[in-house]
């Protein structure tokens, strides 16, 4: 393993093994990834502004260009739709690149790249090429940030055929979806949550493993309503369950962890268990992916539940500087409040 590996400890596997963990964060969890990836397979390499001498803007690909060299740990131009464009070219002719945008604001030049060539590369050419690569954006606010450095638009990618959109929650998850997306045949855009980077820290397995993607989880199961997430909205979420919980309230978080493919099942299953529902997320509300949510739970759901779905979201402004993000973001008591109204109703 990397030197990114601190204290290990032994803590018992699924069939009773012993398995060496680490308490580590999600930044941490993205380095081994790539490491552990890097390490795996010599096709896999990563690009982007700073991603080499600097080690990234939030340091989660430090000690990457010491361990695996210039050729595989490459320093890009400041122009975000050469490095998706290359990242393609590559792709198409076998590497496997993992291609870094420094902010999710900073993706705009890029686009273009993303929807008309990386996600259509398949189709175009009817199977004969394929863009098999991961491009890693930092997304969301909650870090005091200028303008530019803390947009949640996830639904723009959402809305293109061809790519596979994965936000993790915590630092097994990012471990486990980082390296199964890099894995993956197809393009998967991999959104960070810069504001729990190193919020947290959690025991993760030091020895390579996968979580699919497409596979919701449930880290707080309940009985009476559910609470829809992804990223750093699923900590609020959790938040939320705790204090519903001294009410004597019990509350479902989903984490959905991949939009798409988006675990269908799980979602309908969960709102069908409890009869109510709440989508929270970070991005505006028009036209957020909680839309999306509310629109399958009515086809699929409506005479199961009690009340209408809830959505708690950002506002439909620009994201606010510093003083005011805090206004901005979904918090508890905006859940909370959401989940009354479904009890009301």
């Amino acid at each position: 393993m990397s030197s990114t590996i601190h204290e290990a400890r032994r803590t018992a596997g699924p069939a009773g093994e012993a398995a060496v963990t680490e308490k580590v964060t999600i930044a941490t969890a993205v380095r081994d990834a790539l490491a552990l990836e890097m390490e795996r397979d010599p096709r896999v390499i990563v690009m982007g502004e700073d991603v080499g001498v600097n080690g990234g803007v939030f340091r989660a690909t430090e000690g990457l260009l010491e361990r695996f060299g210039p050729e595989r740990v490459l320093d890009t131009p400041l122009a975000e739709d050469g490095i998706i464009g290359t990242a393609v070219g590559m792709a198409m002719t076998g590497l496997r690149p993992v291609a870094e945008i420094q902010f999710m604001g900073f993706v705009y030049p890029a686009v273009n790249q993303l929807l008309a060539h990386m996600a259509r590369i398949r189709n175009r050419t009817r199977g004969r090429f394929h863009a098999p690569m991961v491009v890693r954006m930092p997304y969301g606010g909650g870090i005091h940030a200028p303008e530019s450095h803390s947009e949640s638009y996830e639904a723009m990618f959402l809305n293109a055929p061809g790519i596979k959109v994965v936000v993790p929650s915590t630092p097994r998850d990012t471990r486990g979806l980082l390296a199964s997306a890099i894995r993956d045949e197809d393009p998967v855009v991999f959104l960070e949550p810069k504001r729990i980077y190193r919020a947290f820290r959690e025991e993760v397995p030091v020895e390579p493993f996968t979580i699919p993607l497409g596979v919701a989880s449930i880290p707080h199961p309940g009985e009476q309503v559910t609470l829809v997430a992804w990223g750093a909205m699923v900590r609020v979420c959790l938040e939320a369950a705790r204090a519903l919980e001294r009410e004597g309230i019990s509350a479902e978080v989903v984490d959905l962890r991949t939009l798409n493919p988006l675990d269908r099942d799980t979602l309908l299953e969960s709102v069908r268990k409890t009869g109510r529902c709440v989508v929270v997320h970070e991005a505006p509300r028009t036209a957020g992916f909680g839309a999306e949510l509310v629109a399958l739970i009515n086809e699929h759901a409506l005479l199961d539940l009690e009340a209408p779905v809830q959505r708690v979201t950002g506002f439909d402004t620009v994201f606010p500087y510093a003083r005011l993000e805090h206004h901005y973001l979904p918090n508890r008591d905006r859940v909370l409040r959401a989940v009354k109204k479904t009890f009301e109703f």
